[in-house]
């Protein structure tokens, strides 16, 4: 009889062998919101000394585009989010034109910070049409000094920042800031520092005998409206009461005053827009070249310079003969 031979036993431990490898749940990430994008910017454009009105439109805007579109992260916006948003704006072509020009300028922040991969929006467009914007003339000022009671603080004020608008294109938001050390009254000249100027660059420009005077009466007002009010700031340009012209990021007492003249004497041309444009206008007819002009506008671009002093057809011709 054979023996029958004793079982192997197996001293290793498998315990392991045939155990099959759990899958590892994946890896949360934590997605880079909207919101929190927008703050960053915000921060970085603060930083960088941008006006406050800028970084409050950013704020609107793209708040706006999140509200609508409900997308919450940064890198799931695609172009038809875009598209939705527009689309559901009940406004004209300009004004959408205008708010996707401020969503344009965030995303491309945020490609610029690498927290987007590509600028997909850059294919979005608004057609919108330009019609040729007219410039305040030497006739529009004139009529309109001759209404204005100068007798009258409101008046005089107001009949003084039209001319300072007129003869030196400053704009209306730069107005409200100036002081009475940016004017020198014996060089008759304005001296805007960067502080005041939306390109941060220090800016010169001269202005006439008649504005002088205007300028000096003003002056002279200011001071006794202050101590009657008991006020203590050294601006240009105030109110009756002693305080500045602007209430709000987007009140202003002159622009508001600009437009009740132009209403009431029939005047389409006596805006901050126009008067600034007129002043290029002037300095073009008279044989200034672009890139004097652009600076004397405060732009930082001739592109944006060429496109403010949009001719229209008669004036191209006009302009044209002359080298026939």
């Amino acid at each position: 009889m054979t023996k029958r031979k004793p079982a192997l036993h197996v001293q290793a431990d498998l315990s392991g062998v045939f155990n099959v490898q759990q899958p590892q749940p994946p890896r949360q990430t934590h997605k880079l919101t909207i919101h929190k994008a927008l703050t960053s910017v915000l921060r970085q454009m603060r930083a960088a000394g941008l006006r406050e009105r800028t970084m409050d439109d950013y704020e609107l805007h793209v708040s706006h585009f999140a509200k609508v579109t409900g997308v919450q992260a940064l890198e799931d916006v695609t172009s038809d989010h875009i598209y939705e948003w527009l689309s559901s704006m009940n406004v004209s072509n300009q004004t959408k034109l205008t708010r996707l020009k401020c969503l344009k300028a965030f995303l491309s922040r945020c490609l610029d910070n690498g927290w987007v991969t590509s600028n997909y929006w850059r294919g979005i467009r608004i057609k919108v049409d330009n019609p040729v914007k007219e410039g305040a003339t030497d006739r529009d000022i004139r009529i309109l000094l001759s209404l204005l009671d100068l007798s009258k603080f409101v008046e005089l004020r107001d009949a003084t920042a039209v001319l300072l608008m007129y003869q030196t294109g400053i704009r209306v938001g730069t107005l409200s800031k100036l002081q009475s050390k940016h004017i020198d009254l014996d060089a008759q000249m304005l001296k805007m520092d960067g502080g005041i100027i939306k390109n941060h660059q220090s800016l010169y420009v001269p202005f006439d005998n008649t504005l002088m005077t205007l300028l000096t009466v003003l002056i002279e007002q200011n001071d006794l409206v202050r101590q009657a009010n008991r006020t203590n700031n050294d601006l240009l340009f105030i109110t009756k009461n002693g305080t500045p012209v602007v209430t709000s990021q987007t009140g202003n007492n002159i622009t508001k005053r600009l437009g009740r003249y132009a209403k009431e004497y029939g005047l389409k041309n006596i805006n901050p827009h126009a008067l600034r444009r007129g002043f290029a206008k002037n300095l073009l007819g008279k044989g200034a070249n672009i890139a004097l002009i652009s600076k004397a506008l405060g732009h930082s671009d001739l592109a944006v310079t060429t496109r403010y002093l949009h001719l229209d057809k008669e004036e191209v011709a006009e302009n044209l003969r002359s080298y026939l």
